[in-house]
């Protein structure tokens, strides 16, 4: 077993490093944040510096999550990190349902009680939130934040750096843009495109471009 680091000690970052020692493949679980040295120790996990510090601990942890909520900024320190020498795990609870024929790329988290059906692929970097169900065939790109008690039909296509909030559903077959945030509760269930934000049921835009972290 190695070390693992999560840069971000926020609340994701917390159910991070919790869903990675439910997993038992990391002897050491340490933290980088900016709260740094205000806060240096986050539930019984050091934090050792800030986020910029983390070229200096290469040799001390092999594996490194990036445990930001901004997708943008999340895949640009994910660049960042992999750059420097440390390798991206993908961190699924055990609790978790995922097909040995579905793909999730690098530095993805996939939380408690999650089901990843056959033929789904997810790109890299994204937060498979609680109890989130992706169904069968469904490309999930780069970035993505999927919140807690999302679902998704089969053949679902969700572009890169897009959020689907808390309790969202997606009908079989629909394809949702990049940088699209869809409200919590909002059932999509027509062709989503670029930069729009959704709410409702059914759900419908309420501004042309997206104005959110993910942006």
């Amino acid at each position: 077993m190695s070390g693992l680091l999560v840069l971000g000690a926020g609340g994701h970052g917390r159910v991070v490093a919790y869903t990675a020692r439910c997993t038992g493949l990391w002897s050491t679980i340490a933290y980088l944040d900016d709260r740094f040295p205000g806060v240096q120790v986050i539930d019984d996990c050091p934090l050792l510096g800030r986020l910029d510090a983390a070229s200096t601990l290469v040799s001390r942890f092999a594996d490194a999550v990036v445990a930001l909520g901004d997708g943008r900024a999340r895949m640009n320190l994910m660049r960042q990190v992999r750059g420097q020498g440390f390798r991206l795990p993908v961190v699924i609870h055990p609790s978790a349902a995922v097909s040995e024929h579905a793909e999730i790329g690098a530095g993805t988290v996939v939380f408690a009680q999650c089901v990843v059906h056959p033929g789904a692929t997810l790109g890299e970097g994204c937060i498979v939130n609680t109890a989130v169900t992706i169904d069968h065939d469904c490309h999930i790109g780069a970035g993505v934040h999927l919140s807690p008690g999302v679902h998704i039909g089969g053949e679902v296509r969700v572009g890169d750096l897009s959020w689907l909030g808390v309790g969202a559903s997606v009908k079989n077959g629909i394809t949702i843009g990049a940088r699209v945030m869809v409200g919590a509760g909002a059932a999509v269930v027509t062709n989503i495109p670029d930069s729009v934000t959704v709410v409702g049921v059914p759900a419908h835009p309420t501004d042309t471009r997206v104005n959110s972290a993910n942006d």
